[in-house]
């Protein structure tokens, strides 16, 4: 059994953070709420989101799986206005979805869940933890995507540091201590990531003032913020690209 009512803002968000890696998603429905982790096609991100029962204005869930299809979900949200209230329950017998919205009940069938896997999310213990002004990290995006395809992520105990470095030009972002939210951190750590995805990925973050990252030397980088005025956890993790000499 599933059957929920949520704001549009919540649904679109926790959609926002999904759709940057998939297109089909599978929802883990328990008592308390619902949960989403998944792994991009080409296997170099994950996302790992939970929203919590008391995000949403009624909820009512027995453990079930179900299968979504993203693009279908955000024809509905398109639908609802600011603050609206979008009402969700699973048709069983027929595998369907049903959502409404205002007057409008649109009617959508399930994925097969079957071929969805379950990614175990890796338990890394990364030496650099640090948060971020999302709006600093926006900032510093749009300046690197024209110099290159790629981004280096720097933490040492002075600061943070973002570089983009092409053929002719380079852009950093650099920002001292006193400017972070929070910052542990005993010596440098560099990582280099794929611009695209981390783009994608900060650019899905809409409510959340600030963004945890937690870094290592050569090793993925994991980002945490809250959802659903922060009654819902996003973790993002994205594999680094190692540096040639």
């Amino acid at each position: 059994m599933f059957k929920a009512k949520a704001k549009s803002e919540v649904l679109k968000e926790l959609i926002d953070v999904v759709s940057t890696l998939v297109d089909e998603v599978k929802f883990n429905v328990t008592k308390n709420g619902i949960g989403v982790k998944a792994v991009d096609p080409a296997h170099v991100a994950m996302v790992d989101l939970s929203l919590e029962k008391s995000a949403f204005e009624e909820f009512k869930g027995d453990d079930s799986e179900l299968g979504i299809d993203i693009n279908k979900m955000r024809e509905v949200l398109k639908l609802a206005r600011a603050g609206e209230i979008i009402s969700m329950e699973l048709d069983e017998d027929k595998n369907r979805l049903v959502m409404s919205v205002g007057n409008i009940v649109r009617r959508m069938s399930l994925v097969d869940t079957a071929g969805m896997s379950d990614p175990k999310v890796p338990s890394l213990d990364l030496p650099a933890k640090l948060a971020v002004r999302t709006d600093e990290l926006r900032q510093g995006i749009r300046a690197s995507e024209s110099v290159s395809d790629h981004i280096a992520l720097i933490s040492s105990p002075d600061g943070f540091e973002m570089i983009s470095e092409g053929d002719t030009d380079s852009v950093n972002l650099k920002l001292p201590k006193d400017l972070l939210e929070e910052l542990s951190c005993k010596e440098t750590v560099r990582a280099l990531f794929p611009l695209d995805y981390f783009s994608s990925m900060i650019k899905a973050v809409s409510s959340a003032e600030s963004i945890t990252m937690h870094l290592g030397n050569d090793y993925p980088v994991r980002l945490e913020f809250k959802i659903a005025d922060g009654k819902g956890e996003v973790k993002y993790l994205l594999a680094p690209r190692i540096e040639s000499e």
